[in-house]
């Protein structure tokens, strides 16, 4: 299965999603958006097929949201995507694109929505939170 991640490696989440990932017996392409960012035509794409508003796709926490005003609610999606493209730490992550759909997956485990169910056995976060048990079933 072709899968992409938009990943930040100093980010918990989009670590355990990478992982994840694997534990699927998929290795995915991984793209250090913060030095590869997505072009605006595939990021809006992403943003769309996520099911998310360009609002929705912004990261506010460890990032100069606030500094740069981008909390005025009268920026227009343009001006929103031009602030994430010219800082791209601006853009929530892990974004995942699959075959089965594009996931901003946040929480992580979110990810195994768009994963075929091929996971070799049990996985926990970094913070030792159980997703999977031993048959790789999701643990609700």
């Amino acid at each position: 299965m072709d899968v992409t991640i938009y990943h930040n490696p100093a980010c918990g989440t989009s670590r355990n999603t990478l992982e994840m990932i694997r534990n699927a017996g998929i290795e995915p392409t991984v793209i250090e958006y913060l030095k590869a960012p997505p072009t605006r035509a595939h990021l809006v794409q992403m943003i769309a097929d996520a099911g998310l508003t360009v609002r929705g796709a912004i990261r506010e926490k460890g990032t100069p949201y606030t500094e740069l005003g981008l909390d005025d609610p009268a920026l227009t999606d343009d001006q929103l995507l031009d602030a994430m493209l010219k800082d791209p730490i601006l853009i929530n992550r892990p974004l995942v694109v699959t075959p089965l759909g594009t996931r901003l997956a946040r929480p992580s485990e979110v990810v195994l929505d768009i994963l075929p169910a091929t996971h070799k056995g049990a996985f926990a976060k970094e913070d030792g939170e159980q997703v999977l048990d031993a048959e790789g079933k999701r643990i609700v």
